[in-house]
């Protein structure tokens, strides 16, 4: 009640200024007050009904484009019938608008199909010459682990890391979920990361786990492989540890420099690489952005615990919540 009377102000308000004009007039000529007011009350009379009717109105038009705020983002189809000029003025406007946010939203649309189908092509295509100097290295009997080897290693993790980005940023995922056994994706990632290891004399504390977790086992492997690959990379001297915590609570821990406390915080930010980062130019600030999204939409958790001087240790919660879209 209180907003109609705040949307009506001017037309009440004009009402009782006219109220009051003949009020004065009747009262400087000495005329009987009484034929005010008599005159108020039959003017109140015919008014209170059309107040009423037009209170109810402005309710039902009021809730209705409150039942409109979540599908005038997709049509105005359902719009109320305007009233007078100024709403259809209004109206007019607003479709006007919601055309050129449906062209523009069309042509990014089509730009981000564009941008995707060329990088994926792109990702795909570049897998052939790597391929290629891996089978190189290996027939001219270069380690694995050598400078070269290194290097390939790492442009091949790239492009796994762009793929992995179009996939996730696609309108469809491919997550196939199911009971898989996490002992097995631990070390099909170590083995991936082997040479690494030994080219930077690494130990590695790993007994095994008898564990299995309801996920998607690509992507779950996806995550392990960026978290181990941030071990290893900062990690100059020492040992990487894996093992299992409370339940159902994989702790992948290093011995390397730890994260200064400022950079805590904003170490899952897209293009973050922190104080680590800076220093190291190669580093992209993807990694972690990935490997929290790739979980959250799995429903796991992940988070980090580390102090400069005292290594990291990432924390992932395999008890998995409900499977979130984003």
């Amino acid at each position: 009640m209180l907003a109609y009377l705040r949307d009506r102000r001017r037309p009440i308000g004009l009402f009782l200024g006219c109220c009051a004009i003949f009020f004065v007039v009747f009262a400087l000529y000495r005329l009987p007050l009484a034929a005010v007011g008599y005159g108020a009350a039959l003017c109140a009379v015919v008014l209170i009904p059309v107040a009423i009717w037009d209170f109810l109105r402005w309710r039902r038009l009021l809730e209705r484009l409150k039942a409109l705020e979540q599908e005038v983002c997709n049509t105005l189809d359902n719009l109320p019938a305007p009233a007078d000029r100024m709403q259809e003025g209004y109206q007019a406007l607003l479709r006007q608008l919601f055309q050129t946010m449906a062209r523009q939203e069309a042509e990014q649309s089509r730009r981000y199909r564009d941008m995707t189908e060329y990088y994926t092509l792109w990702a795909h295509q570049i897998k052939t010459p790597i391929a290629a100097m891996q089978l190189i290295l290996q027939s001219e009997g270069i380690p694995a682990g050598s400078d070269l080897g290194q290097g390939l290693f790492e442009i091949r993790q790239y492009v796994e890391m762009v793929l992995s980005y179009l996939r996730l940023d696609s309108p469809t995922t491919d997550f196939v979920i199911q009971s898989c056994d996490l002992d097995r994706l631990i070390r099909q990632a170590l083995r991936t990361f082997g040479p690494s290891f030994i080219r930077k004399r690494l130990r590695l504390n790993y007994e095994g786990v008898s564990c299995t977790v309801v996920t998607d086992e690509k992507w779950l492997l996806f995550a392990l492989e960026q978290v181990l690959s941030n071990a290893v990379n900062y990690t100059a001297r020492g040992s990487v540890s894996i093992f299992l915590q409370e339940s159902q609570t994989l702790v992948i821990a290093d011995t390397g420099p730890g994260i200064a406390p400022e950079d805590l915080p904003r170490i899952f930010e897209k293009g973050y690489t922190g104080h680590m980062g800076r220093a190291d130019r190669s580093s992209t600030g993807i990694g972690l952005y990935l490997t929290r999204r790739a979980l959250t939409q799995l429903g796991h958790t992940i988070r980090v615990e580390s102090r400069p001087g005292e290594g990291t240790r990432v924390l992932i919660g395999l008890e998995r919540q409900e499977l979130l879209r984003e």
